[in-house]
């Protein structure tokens, strides 16, 4: 992340994203797949590091062996021209500054938490009455006779982070063609060089 100054010298927080050049590595239509979809790949792998079976469908498109594949069904017509096996796709050729866009991304392994940082628990509080362990404890499950059981759904210690997530609504706040960037304003998920999914 960075910021940058908008035009009435407010100072903006942005994440700066590399947003191409993506290559069209396969397109799907209603007749041959029941939907219409473009499949973007982007970033460069290594042969010796890619499955056969990948190797030839990058082939396929005339272009080397990508690091990731999304696939983006339903876009309105003004992408067809896009829609073209092998075509690079570069950010200003689908984003504008001013844009309203979604980012997707996979947020921040946090491992096995407690219910104080997972859920923002209080805790029990005080230190009086013999409380001397209990100041990050999540306090009573719940009923004893009736049910005699922690109903599901119970906000409980366990894995935190590594989720699937979409942010809405994010500006863009500049384009940068000649490098790629896309700067967009405010936090997207995910720790620095994972890959993020924007949309329109």
């Amino acid at each position: 992340m960075t910021s940058v100054f908008g035009p009435t010298g407010v100072s903006i927080a942005v994440t700066v994203i590399e947003a191409g050049p993506c290559v069209v590595t396969q397109v799907k239509s209603q007749e041959t797949d029941g939907y219409k979809a473009l499949q973007l790949a982007f970033g460069e792998k290594k042969e010796k590091n890619t499955t056969k079976p990948m190797q030839g469908h990058f082939k396929k498109a005339n272009t080397t062996p990508k690091r990731s594949v999304a696939e983006f069904r339903d876009f309105g017509s003004e992408f067809d021209s896009l829609a073209e096996l092998g075509k690079e796709v570069h950010v200003q050729d689908i984003f504008m500054e001013g844009d309203f866009i979604d980012a997707v991304g996979t947020s921040k392994g946090k491992g096995f938490q407690g219910v104080v940082k997972r859920y923002g628990f209080a805790g029990v509080g005080g230190q009086t009455h013999g409380q001397h362990n209990r100041l990050r404890a999540p306090g009573s499950m719940g009923n004893a006779s009736f049910a005699s059981r922690v109903i599901k759904g119970k906000r409980l210690p366990g894995r935190m982070g590594g989720d699937r997530v979409k942010l809405t609504n994010l500006k863009v706040v500049k384009i940068m063609p000649e490098q790629n960037l896309i700067l967009i304003s405010g936090a997207v998920p995910g720790p620095k060089n994972s890959t993020i999914i924007l949309q329109k």
